[in-house]
């Protein structure tokens, strides 16, 4: 079962390298568990994202489409429980050059709005509740492996971006940025097909 649930959080269902005119779909999904077990506030997290993306190749190597993301975890820490939420919806851009019939690298870049909310609990009653809304933006560079008629294997090692966030808590506005670069950091690998 771990093993499987590791597939399914490394799983990225992405865009293939497709001729002009076609439509591609993809996307990935994720669901972890932790559980820590201790005498003082033992711990468990479920958490679950999903991320789907739509495009269209109108030229050789560009593609452009939508892409939307859903993230939720609850966890418990003794007493108390966290939830989180969040969502992102915006549009993407991806440019992919062939290396050979068998290799393709792509980058993909993104831009949209987010929103995440965080609601903590002690003994069933609502403690604190925070709601941010802001933008994001991240380029992600892919590495497919074309398997047969299109469908293959994408693996990517990171990227880098950028977002932020506007809370409003107790009526204090609390701003939040920030810049990433998580090359090697994070592997992704997935399937993709192209239609």
């Amino acid at each position: 079962m771990k093993k499987m649930l590791l597939i399914l959080a490394l799983a990225m269902v992405s865009f293939a390298n497709a001729q002009k005119g076609t439509v591609l779909v993809g996307g990935d999904i994720s669901y972890n568990s932790e559980k820590i077990e201790r005498a003082v506030a033992p711990t468990k997290t479920d958490a679950f994202a999903f991320s789907p993306k739509v495009g269209y190749q109108f030229h050789e190597n560009w593609t452009v489409g939508g892409e939307f993301s859903l993230a939720s975890s609850k966890s418990t820490i003794g007493e108390g429980e966290g939830k989180y939420t969040a969502y992102k919806a915006g549009a993407f851009v991806r440019y992919t050059m062939p290396l050979n019939e068998t290799f393709s690298v792509f980058a993909d870049l993104g831009i949209g709005y987010q929103n995440q909310k965080d609601k903590n609990y002690e003994n069933g009653s609502l403690v604190s509740k925070n709601d941010g809304n802001g933008i994001y933006t991240g380029v992600t560079p892919a590495l497919f492996i074309n398997m047969k008629k299109g469908f293959g294997l994408n693996f990517s090692i990171g990227g880098l971006g950028y977002e932020t966030l506007n809370y409003d808590i107790s009526g204090n506005d609390v701003d939040y940025s920030k810049f990433f670069v998580n090359f090697g950091k994070t592997v992704s690998i997935g399937i993709s097909k192209n239609f």
